[in-house]
């Protein structure tokens, strides 16, 4: 779109124009340095890269203000960063593009140890919000894993290890500050537990992956930190019988912290990457369990029943939290641990969602494609909410891209006809985009980009993700 009280000029004549103006006003927090510009042209996994013609780092909700309204005015693409942990190209800019940088938005601003909320800068990590928690007994739960910041996290709807029992950012978040296209600051929910006023705008932002504004700070609600935590394994032969174990955990009722599950392949890579020699390369479930003494005792029963009917060998007990880190950490390293097997190859990390009945399905399904395709693939993910991730390995060419992208469509296929979604957290990106009509429907697009005309009716937030070109909705 065109806004026509601005003269022409091409789009590299314009953002020249931002550059100037933008390194009046922020001085050294502007940079054109090639490798900072190198280091904000692509986030995680998806090798979709573009230079952005100049980086800028805020501080603040009033400096993303001027900077998208000089923006907005010029009619320049914007595209937030955060830690540059995203995996789908949501951080890639097109063309002639201002990276727009928040990590330096670091401050806890309030913490109502009362009322279990806190509300943060948007380039705070979750790491460092829990840190600085500590001292209060409560923590922030949501952990999808690396240094990820919570705007970040807002932006793609992260979740992760703990969302079977704590919830996804969706139900994590209170309300919003948000600036829009035009520069203009909103803020949206608040503070308290439930709202019947207006549109839920705090939902409408969560998962928008900055296409309909910019997240520059988050009220969280917090939760208490557990009286006790157990974290403890089981290895199986037969990884249909590690994912039944799974879903009937979540049948029963077992209000479980964590239940993650890495296949035979995946196991052998982070036992070589992460020291795990005590176990083998066997399918394995990974367990966290919080609360009580009692409570923890009572799941720890259930879940070890379950497992020993799906035909589990023996639970395998991480008692110190020296011990419950080392676990979790090699599952976060899963990605690096698959890309260590040929450190030369190309890993593309996709994900799925299904109906947690259906899982055991889609998963045999995919182990079929996965051998049919010739290539070296790695299962794992977070089964207790029907979510995985196969990590592919392949050539780090064209004709591999191509071999492996053929794959991750057909495992999207499968997870769609069985009533998922293409994601259950990776988000949309770039790498999604042709699977949302088939998910959604051409009527729910076209009305999700009347959202976007009407929020940013000059196309400059993030152009490109999350939408796939088509009609928009006209009333």
């Amino acid at each position: 779109m065109e806004n026509a009280s601005l003269p022409h000029k091409d789009a590299a004549k314009r953002v020249a124009d931002v550059v100037a103006q933008l390194k009046v006003q922020f001085g050294e927090r502007v940079s054109c340095n090639e490798s900072v510009c190198e280091a904000h042209s692509h986030g995680e996994a998806l090798q979709i890269a573009q230079m952005p013609a100049a980086v800028v780092f805020a501080e603040s909700t009033a400096d993303v203000s001027e900077i998208l309204k000089l923006c907005h005015h010029h009619r320049v693409p914007v595209v937030a960063f955060g830690a540059g942990t995203s995996v789908e190209g949501h951080v890639t800019p097109p063309e002639h593009a201002i990276s727009l940088d928040l990590s330096r938005m670091m401050e806890v601003l309030e913490v109502n140890p009362a009322d279990l909320d806190c509300r943060v800068q948007a380039g705070l990590t979750r790491q460092v919000l829990n840190v600085q928690l500590r001292d209060t007994g409560l923590f922030f739960p949501v952990d999808p894993g690396g240094e990820a910041t919570l705007g970040g996290m807002c932006a793609t709807r992260a979740s992760g290890t703990a969302a079977v029992r704590y919830g996804t950012m969706k139900e994590n978040v209170l309300g919003l500050t948000i600036v829009l296209a035009n520069g203009e600051v909103i803020r949206t929910g608040g503070r308290v537990r439930k709202s019947s006023t207006g549109y839920d705008l705090t939902s409408l932002f969560i998962g928008s992956e900055g296409t309909l504004g910019i997240i520059t700070e988050v009220q969280l609600r917090l939760h208490g930190i557990p009286e006790q935590l157990s974290a403890a394994i089981c290895q199986f032969e037969n990884l249909h019988d590690a994912v039944s174990t799974a879903i009937e955990i979540i049948q029963m009722g077992v209000p479980i912290a964590r239940v993650e599950l890495m296949d035979d392949v995946q196991m052998a890579a982070s036992i070589n990457y992460s020291g795990l020699t005590d176990l083998r390369p066997l399918t394995t479930l990974f367990f966290e369990f919080a609360g009580a003494p009692e409570a923890v005792r009572e799941q720890v029963s259930v879940t070890e029943d379950i497992a020993r009917e799906n035909n589990g060998l023996r639970f395998m007990w991480a008692d110190t939290a020296d011990e419950r880190a080392r676990l979790w950490k090699a599952r976060h390293n899963a990605f690096w641990a698959a890309k260590a097997i040929d450190p030369a190859a190309r890993v593309i990390s996709t994900d799925c969602i299904v109906p947690i009945s259906r899982l055991a399905d889609l998963i045999d399904g995919v182990r079929k494609d996965i051998a049919a395709s010739g290539l070296q693939a790695a299962i794992l993910g977070h089964v207790g909410d029907g979510n995985f991730h196969t990590l592919i390995m392949t050539e780090d060419n064209e004709t591999g891209h191509a071999r492996a992208l053929d794959l991750d469509r057909k495992i999207v296929a499968r997870a769609l006809a069985m009533g998922g979604s293409c994601s259950g957290e990776h988000g949309v990106g770039l790498g999604k985009l042709e699977f949302l009509e088939t998910e959604h429907g051409a009527g729910a697009l076209s009305v999700m980009r009347a959202l976007k005309a009407t929020l940013d009716p000059l196309n400059i937030l993030n152009p490109g993700k999350l939408l796939p070109a088509g009609p928009v909705y006209k009333g």
